[in-house]
């Protein structure tokens, strides 16, 4: 009888690889983003061109940082709660909550980016690129001892404990980065400040912060201009550093 040869079975098919998760896959500018990065963009290319209006609107914006978004009715059709409405997906129309969250982060955004843009009229300080604070922050910093307090200033805003205290620390920042001409994706920041304020958000925030700010490299080319490290998905690089709070 003849002997039957052992079935060799077949290779084992390797197992289909799973689509990423929605929380990490790279996020669509949301309606405030839009909104935001629009309306500074239609008053920087003004501003850059010394139009009368746009001046005296970066002046009232100005003077609208650190009021309340509703104390400044004078700052209506500013801050870009119009585009915010028109960017709305059809049929969803925002709650009352979410609606203050946008008045309260458009309104921060868009007077921290009058701030910056203040005086400058040869370079943009508002960059729809993704430019994170975290990164921004990051290129201020010199590699020199002189760079703790600036790195320190980043945790503050960071571990800020309201609303209120956390626009006080961004303007902070915002002068360094004025003096320096170190640009910032607003509409992003804008984004951000809209997630502080829900449940959660806070940690959020920081952890995004954190992550651009050890993911930036700077560009291997000297002559070339300063790129943006891309947001990346949340960490808790900053959280971390909580307890080097000043």
């Amino acid at each position: 009888m003849t002997e039957t040869a052992p079935r060799i079975p077949p290779p084992a098919r390797p197992p289909e690889q799973e689509p990423l998760p929605s929380s990490v896959k790279a996020r669509e500018p949301g309606p405030l983003r839009q909104a935001v990065a629009q309306r500074i963009r239609t008053l920087q290319d003004d501003y850059q061109r010394d139009s009368s209006q746009a001046v005296q609107a970066l002046a009232l914006l100005r003077r609208g940082i650190g009021r309340q978004a509703t104390e400044t009715p004078e700052l209506w059709g500013l801050v870009g709660m119009e585009q915010f409405y028109a960017a709305q997906p059809e049929n969803h129309r925002p709650y009352e909550a979410e609606i203050l969250r946008a008045e309260r982060a458009a309104h921060v955004a868009v007077t921290l980016w009058a701030l910056h843009q203040q005086s400058n009229r040869a370079k943009r300080m508002h960059v729809a690129d993704g430019a994170s604070l975290g990164t921004a922050v990051r290129r201020l910093m010199s590699g020199s001892d002189s760079d703790e307090p600036i790195r320190k200033r980043l945790l503050r805003a960071g571990t800020a404990t309201s609303f209120d205290v956390l626009g006080q620390r961004l303007r902070e920042l915002v002068v360094l980065l004025r003096t320096a001409e170190i640009p910032l994706d607003y509409g992003l920041l804008a984004e951000q400040l809209d997630r502080w304020q829900k449940p959660g958000g806070p940690i959020l925030v920081r952890q995004a912060w954190g992550r651009s700010f050890h993911a930036y490299r700077p560009p291997a080319d000297p002559g070339r201009q300063q790129d943006d490290a891309p947001e990346l998905p949340e960490s808790d690089a900053l959280a971390n550093h909580t307890k080097d709070q000043t």
